[in-house]
């Protein structure tokens, strides 16, 4: 297993790389050439291919070796970051989107076939390990893409850090091609399955995923549950840019320690979760610190300015934006913890699906985790500018109570 989880670990810190790039890097460059939160805002939009990633999970169940899935897309990912690099720094909005738009294209390949990998493999007291190895190495690589890069923009220059990138996903290639423990669980897959999932109808495979107990309630929560935290995380760096904060620093806080926060935050959930702690106990927990969070930061931006400080250039209260840096940083951190603990619950949910959907199935659950993210972030940012910095944050504390409220019907298959 220690060689299982070594290869997970690289192939999952690779796919972070997107991410941190599309969260950490291209809003505070598109910031500083004076775009509005708005426009940056449906700049999410290249997350549509994690969206709609269910739509060739089928594929990955029924055509081809999960394994050959793994290195067909980390390679491209490979040439995207190396053609990345051949990008002028004054010109790369354009084609720098439309490079983004691939590698996440690709990088939803990879996650489908790596995660149908992890929840066939693993087993359920393994569970919380092996979503703390995903979730680390995930936000570990998009520290390294994000407020890394950002930190090293200046240092290295643009070309030297996606070709760094470039040579990461390489590395990630080799892993999954050479890894032993990957052909095992591939020829373990095919004498175990007796019926191709390719000679099964679309509709079959539709029916079987919904018919899995605990399904629908799971849906709806990995569709609501990071609605509040998400306009939060999105929206307070480049207020804080704003606010006279500068990028470097803004790198080192959001993109670095906010995001090492992160990924202990995760560690800890693994931890907690293999000492027996029920899933259900340490989201309620969770969801209540959030909230208490969220609430703070809210009068913590109000105090700064009231709404009308939000301006680019203003000053700002010395001691109220380096609060709302640590309100930032804890926040990161109950994030890591809630985000294992929650795909420790969508793997349990999987589970009960049949073998031969398991793909689809986990496929489905996270484009819908990934769909509530996306689309309140993309719109987070017209929420502040119509509304205001203190109605915007006020909303997302409301919505902050949706998930607290659905995990008192969990059902008993996933508790």
């Amino acid at each position: 297993m220690s060689s299982l989880f070594l290869a997970l670990g690289v192939l999952y810190l690779v796919q972070g790389f997107p991410y941190g790039l599309q969260s950490g890097l291209l809003p505070v460059l598109l910031r500083t050439q004076g775009l509005s939160l708005a426009h940056i805002g449906l700049t999410r939009v290249l997350y549509l291919p994690w969206l709609l990633k269910f739509l060739w999970s089928p594929l990955v169940d029924g055509l081809w070796h999960r394994q050959a899935w793994l290195v067909l897309s980390t390679g491209g990912l490979c040439l995207c970051c190396a053609l990345c690099s051949v990008l002028p720094l004054q010109a790369t909005f354009t084609p720098l989107a439309w490079l983004l738009l691939v590698m996440h294209i690709l990088s939803s390949m990879q996650d489908v076939a790596l995660d149908a990998v992890t929840v066939a493999v693993l087993e359920h007291d393994q569970l919380g390990l092996g979503n703390s190895i995903q979730v680390v190495a995930y936000k570990l690589g998009s520290v390294l893409a994000g407020g890394g890069a950002l930190t090293m923009l200046n240092v290295l220059g643009w070309r030297a850090v996606f070709l760094l990138l470039s040579a990461g996903y390489f590395m990630a290639v080799l892993c999954a091609w050479g890894s032993r423990a990957l052909k095992g669980e591939e020829s373990a897959r095919r004498g175990n399955l007796k019926t191709s999932l390719s000679k099964l109808r679309l509709t079959d495979v539709a029916g079987q995923v919904l018919r899995a107990p605990g399904t629908a309630w799971t849906m709806v929560y990995v569709l609501i549950y990071k609605l509040g935290e998400q306009g939060s995380l999105s929206m307070v760096p480049l207020l804080l840019l704003d606010q006279g904060v500068s990028p470097a620093e803004l790198g080192i806080w959001s993109g670095m320690v906010s995001l090492g926060f992160s990924i202990a935050g995760s560690a800890v959930g693994g931890a907690l979760l293999r000492k027996g702690r029920s899933v259900y106990s340490l989201l309620r927990t969770l969801f209540v610190f959030r909230l208490s969070c969220l609430v703070l930061q809210t009068v913590l931006l109000t105090s700064l300015g009231r709404e009308a400080g939000f301006v680019k250039g203003a000053g700002s209260d010395k001691c109220a934006t380096q609060s709302l840096l640590l309100t930032l940083v804890l926040q990161n951190f109950l994030a890591g913890v809630i985000t294992t603990a929650t795909f420790t619950l969508m793997m349990h949910c999987t589970r009960q699906a049949h073998k031969r959907v398991q793909a689809s199935h986990y496929s489905l659950l996270s484009s819908l985790e990934v769909l509530g993210k996306v689309v309140f972030s993309a719109v987070s940012g017209l929420l502040v500018d119509s509304l205001g910095v203190s109605a915007s944050f006020s909303l997302f504390i409301l919505l902050s109570c949706l998930p607290l409220l659905h995990l008192q019907r969990l059902p008993s298959t996933l508790q």
